[in-house]
């Protein structure tokens, strides 16, 4: 008992269908994006633990001990920056590699040297980083922002930031926007 040609032919276009069909159902890039961002919710918090127990034990956050950034000295609020900035903790150098390049929150063992590794510091692209940033006031939060890939990110997405500036700009536009670069993008917030 064989098979015929026809119904060969028949058995793998209704294969190819069904993969096509699964394909579009699993969307793999919709499945990276995701998966990048939950990385970077994920990297957000543990550099917002680490500045936390920083400033608890310290009394001052990491940018406090470096001269060249401007901040609050009342209540330590600085405007958003990158996680990679040296005022951060996370490097010391612009190179921020290995312990010499470790800045003080590795070096007094708030998180570890593979943390220099993250996308985050490693890539250069606006799209790509971690921003983090204190608002003004004695009992403001510090914030780690991103900007998210996925769709179902982007819909929670309500803020945007500019570098520098130490506040979130509440919008009502994420969706529409171009994702293009940090001023057409929305970001994401820790904490939310």
């Amino acid at each position: 008992m064989g098979f015929t040609l026809v119904e060969l032919l028949i058995v793998i276009a209704l294969l190819g269908v069904l993969a096509t069909a699964v394909l579009a159902a699993i969307n793999p890039l919709e499945q990276a994006n995701r998966a990048r961002d939950a990385k970077y919710k994920s990297d957000a918090s543990q550099l917002l633990a680490a500045i936390d127990r920083y400033f608890v034990s310290k009394d001052e956050f990491p940018w406090m001990t470096v001269t060249p950034i401007t901040y609050d000295s009342a209540d330590g609020a600085i405007g958003f920056v990158t996680a990679k900035d040296v005022n951060i903790g996370v490097c010391a150098a612009a190179s921020c590699v290995g312990t010499a390049g470790s800045g003080v929150l590795i070096t007094n063992n708030e998180l570890k040297t593979e943390f220099q590794k993250r996308d985050f510091i490693t890539k250069t692209g606006a799209l790509d980083l971690l921003y983090i940033g204190k608002a003004q006031g004695a009992s403001e939060s510090t914030y780690a922002c991103y900007v998210p890939r996925s769709k179902s990110e982007r819909s929670k997405a309500t803020q945007t930031l500019a570098v520098g500036s130490p506040t979130l700009t509440p919008v009502t536009d994420c969706a529409t926007r171009t994702y293009a670069g940090l001023a057409s993008s929305c970001v994401v917030c820790l904490p939310q």
